[in-house]
């Protein structure tokens, strides 16, 4: 008779998995994933749905991801290593993700149903964001998109 926990409860007993363990940047990681959930269920005024805390945890990883970006130009590796290091206990918490063969395809269906006037990368995302908003990275669907149209254009 085992429910299956939401997002918010696995990382809360994570997180005293961690303890437990005694992992310094899991427990900090899953600490940040706490108190971003908070402040959401703050602001929504409302108890956090499971697609709400999934929209959390794929924030926290972008900011990681863009913060890794930032110290690897700045060529400060230890702070890009810890970043990468909470990037990834995050990301185990996020539902599969599409691959770009995937993507590629979907784009491309997509691209196929608009008017060839209509086609322009804003108008794309525009009908791909919501489609794959949980199933892939936002850059990673422009890139896509952007190297679609322009094998269209010529």
């Amino acid at each position: 008779m085992e429910q299956s926990l939401t997002l918010k409860e696995r990382i809360s007993a994570d997180l005293k998995d961690a303890m437990k363990a005694k992992d310094q940047v899991r427990l900090d990681t899953l600490r940040s994933a706490i108190s971003a959930f908070s402040y959401k269920k703050i602001e929504a005024g409302r108890e956090l749905e499971d697609a709400d805390a999934i929209d959390v945890v794929r924030k926290l990883v972008k900011q990681r991801t863009d913060s890794i970006t930032e110290y690897d130009k700045a060529e400060r590796t230890e702070l890009a290593a810890k970043e990468r290091a909470e990037r990834e206990i995050l990301a185990s918490y996020l539902p599969a993700q599409k691959s770009a063969d995937e993507i590629r395809a979907i784009v491309r269906e997509a691209l196929a149903a608009m008017a060839p006037a209509e086609r322009s990368q804003g108008a794309a995302m525009k009908v791909l964001m919501p489609r794959l908003k949980s199933e892939a990275d936002g850059n990673t669907i422009r890139t896509i998109v952007t190297d679609e149209l322009r094998a269209l254009a010529t």
